[in-house]
């Protein structure tokens, strides 16, 4: 991560008993910003503690030699010094007199959002989330530089406060070849918003700090043009948008629903329900909670749904580690704090209606020792680490399971039959209800079958249902039944013979997700950027599931997507 402050600049304009100290301090770099006030001494604020710069308190004429070395101060009372990424911010008395500046450091973090550069990829607009000094600005600038230069997309700046490309006329070098608006008045940021998209045909346009109703409204309109949004608000949670009526046009708006007797009934809920009033404006919602700790919400349409029926959102908590790899994890929103750390607890069964649409994996390497042997390439391992026999609620399948009947409804029994005796499962067909143990039948004529689904709710029997009767979707519907999750006739041994360590994590990474997300939960599993070589491995596993894959994206980011049927 290369790291740009140009601090040397901003101490420039401070008095000479505030600039020296910061000249020799051992911490400087993590400088955020310098506070005078006046008739107080002179404060530095660090991310873990504040120090006093000097026991001289500060004066009138300190707080005029600082004014004097800076820009003019605009609407918002904030300035910046040419050519740099620093904010001068002011506070005034009554009268309209300069009594306290915050000299808050601009810095070019190169490499900060590869966290997310996946989802940059896919297109869709992106809120960044967090309480002030997190680190939003620096990130949106870099996201900035990324879509403009490296993926070569018109990028247009909406920098009402000159922070994100720096004060002045020129355009910081940290933005690349993104182009930057200014805005006259805060309050015209809005239509400054409008414009752009009207007068540049921009593909992105980067927003700092959304705030009024005005700019929420401006940022859907422009959503609803086809232009990808970026952009940055204040809050700690997306739970708090909702709680906000400024910006909660930003995900959606909420308005309450009258529900009548029945629907409330069926839903189990009151009549009265918070309900999401249209499409959320952006896509991608990120909480940034530490530097090198995101929370991603990819889906905010689902997450907001979820959120006011009262449920819990999975979401992916994404985090740099020392080593530079991103780990990436999927937990229940509420939940964050007090589940492990490791990723092996994503190998546990998965409910299928909590299962997020896309989960991704960046680190599925198993941390046991067995597999850290791997790495010496010790294939007699491969047996005991990679070899897993098919599986019944997590328990190996015992030599003997008692037989599970089957009642068929509308199914060929032809090619239940074949499935059945080709996997060799302990299932037996029977034309007798009463005496199922499931049901197996066509979508929609369980709908239209009203008979068949009092005698299944009255006798507590299960229905599995499948859209066609293909030999691909009744496999995977018996081994649903038995809950296995499974190839029943993959050899993993054989497979990961002569195998580097790399080849067979990334198999173990894509079987893992099609057995926990694509099987059990029915969900689309994106996996980590692969080699050309590697991707057809993985192409060849998900043949003998019999499930769809394609690759996607741009070498050498290059992934595969897996898909349910």
């Amino acid at each position: 991560m290369l790291i740009a402050d140009d601090l040397d600049k901003l101490l420039e304009i401070l008095p000479n008993f505030v600039k020296e100290p910061l000249k020799q301090h051992p911490n400087r770099n993590n400088l955020i910003e310098v506070v005078m006030d006046l008739g107080r001494r002179p404060e530095a604020r660090f991310p873990d503690k504040p120090e006093y710069l000097s026991q001289r308190s500060i004066s009138w004429q300190d707080l005029d030699y600082c004014v004097k070395k800076v820009g003019n101060f605009s609407g918002d009372n904030r300035a910046g010094i040419e050519k740099t990424l620093h904010r001068i911010s002011s506070m005034r008395n009554r009268e309209g007199s300069i009594i306290g500046l915050t000299c808050r450091v601009g810095r070019a973090v190169f490499g900060t959002i590869s966290i997310v550069r996946d989802l940059l990829e896919q297109g869709d607009s992106i809120l960044l989330l967090g309480k002030p000094g997190v680190g939003k600005t620096t990130a949106v600038r870099e996201i900035a530089r990324v879509l403009a230069d490296e993926m070569e997309k018109r990028v247009v700046i909406i920098d009402t406060s000159n922070e994100i490309a720096g004060d002045g006329d020129i355009p910081h070098p940290a933005i690349g070849r993104a182009r930057r608006m200014q805005v006259a008045r805060p309050d015209l940021q809005h239509q400054v918003m409008i414009e752009a998209v009207e007068n540049h045909m921009p593909e992105v346009i980067i927003i700092d700090e959304i705030g009024t109703e005005l700019e929420s409204l401006a940022a859907r309109t422009i959503a609803e043009r086809g232009v990808q949004l970026v952009g940055t608000a204040h809050g700690n949670h997306l739970e708090s948008l909702i709680k906000n009526p400024t910006l909660a046009d930003l995900i959606g708006g909420i308005q309450y629903v009258t529900l009548g007797d029945d629907e409330a009934k069926r839903r189990g809920t009151q009549k009265s329900i918070l309900e999401r009033k249209a499409a959320p404006a952006f896509q991608i919602a990120i909480e940034i909670h530490e530097r090198n700790v995101w929370i991603v919400h990819d889906q905010v349409k689902e997450t907001i749904d979820q959120i006011l029926q009262g449920h819990q959102p999975f979401v992916q908590k994404r985090q740099i580690q020392a080593n530079g790899r991103i780990l990436i994890k999927c937990y229940p929103s509420q939940s964050l704090e007090v589940l492990p750390t490791n990723i092996s607890s994503l190998t546990k069964p998965i409910d299928a209606q909590q299962v997020h649409p896309i989960l991704q994996y960046r680190e599925l390497k198993n941390k046991s020792s067995d597999l850290n042997k791997l790495q010496n390439r010790d294939t007699s391992l491969l047996s005991t680490t990679i070899n897993n026999p098919i599986k019944i609620n997590n328990q190996s399948l015992p030599l003997e399971i008692p037989n599970q009947y089957l009642y068929a409804y509308s199914l060929s029994w032809q090619h239940i039959t074949s499935v059945i005796s080709s996997l060799d499962l302990p299932i037996i067909l029977t034309k007798e209800i009463e005496k199922s143990d499931a049901i197996l039948a066509l979508r929609n004529q369980v709908k239209q079958n009203t008979k068949l689904r009092q005698i299944a709710k009255s006798k507590q029997i299960i229905i599995y249902t499948i859209q066609s009767s293909t030999v691909p979707q009744i496999t995977r519907a018996l081994r649903k039944i038995l809950n296995i999750h499974t190839s029943a006739d993959l050899n993993w041994v054989e497979l990961c013979k002569n195998k580097k360590f790399d080849e067979v994590q990334a198999l173990q990474e894509a079987k893992l997700a099609i057995e926990t997300i694509v099987l059990n939960g029915n969900s689309t599993v994106q996996l980590i950027p692969r080699s050309a070589y590697i991707r057809k491995m993985q192409h060849n596993l998900v043949d003998n599931y019999q499930l769809r894959a394609r690759s996607f994206g741009e070498e050498p980011y290059r992934r595969l997507r897996i898909y349910p049927e």
